[in-house]
């Protein structure tokens, strides 16, 4: 196996996020694609990350592999490659370890342990939802830090001409409303849809923002959010997020 990254920031910016989620994954690496499907520890949040070969300048795989590696570790690593740097990945399968090549001013190697995950391989579910925004992760991701001003969760609600994104303290209360305009496209079928989910986990995820400026947001009445964060041909990473049931 050798893989060398043609736009490490794919790799690099994904593993950084999904590492605050999740502490140990398992990259499923094959002819086409490398993918990571994770549960969070608290069974709270999914993750579904797809790095196709096409983001690859070198993508040489013989034959399927399934590495487990603790994903800080890994973030460690790849956090000491500078933006010019050639990052290439590669398996010494005596050591058992994953091998990184950061090739810049200096060459630099490291080898990183592999380890043995022994809970069974989550399975991402196949969702189907009443309602698909497509907007700027600029405008999603400010009304995120808005809403965090006031309370640890918000309450979605999309209709026919608007999404809104609001919430409410013992003390304060915040809104904001999104149109369907040319930043913000709305499809939704049926009545308006509304649910509650956390902030804190929400924060984590738009920092998914970084690789596209575009997000796809799917949700239903008291049903889990999914965040589609898409880059063509390159990449794609997902989200699940359980909702909050009011009391």
């Amino acid at each position: 196996m050798k893989l060398t990254l043609a736009e490490p920031k794919y790799f690099t910016e994904s593993v950084s996020i999904i590492s605050e989620l999740v502490n140990e994954v398992t990259l499923k690496i094959d002819k086409d694609k490398i993918e990571i499907i994770a549960l969070d520890p608290a069974n709270v949040a999914m993750i579904a990350f797809t790095l196709l070969s096409s983001a690859f300048s070198e993508y040489n795989v013989e034959k399927s592999l399934k590495l487990s590696v603790n994903l800080e570790s890994l973030r460690q690593v790849l956090k000491r490659a500078r933006g010019s740097d050639t990052i290439s990945l590669s398996l010494d399968e005596k050591k058992n370890k994953l091998q990184i090549s950061i090739v810049g001013e200096t060459m630099r190697r490291f080898n990183l342990a592999l380890i043995n995950l022994d809970e069974k391989e989550p399975k991402f579910p196949d969702l189907t939802f009443p309602v698909k925004i497509y907007t700027s992760t600029s405008i999603f991701d400010e009304s995120i830090e808005d809403i965090g001003i006031i309370a640890d969760s918000l309450t979605l609600t999309a209709e026919p001409e608007k999404l809104v994104v609001e919430s409410e303290s013992n003390l304060h209360s915040a809104k904001v409303e999104l149109p369907s305009d040319g930043n913000t496209a709305i499809e939704l079928k049926g009545s308006a849809v509304t649910a509650k989910y956390s902030l804190e986990y929400l924060k984590k995820m738009i920092k998914a923002s970084k690789l596209t400026n575009k997000v796809k947001i799917e949700f239903s009445n008291d049903y889990p959010l999914k965040l589609d964060y898409l880059v063509k041909d390159r990449m794609n990473l997902s989200f699940i997020l359980a909702p909050r049931i009011a009391d």
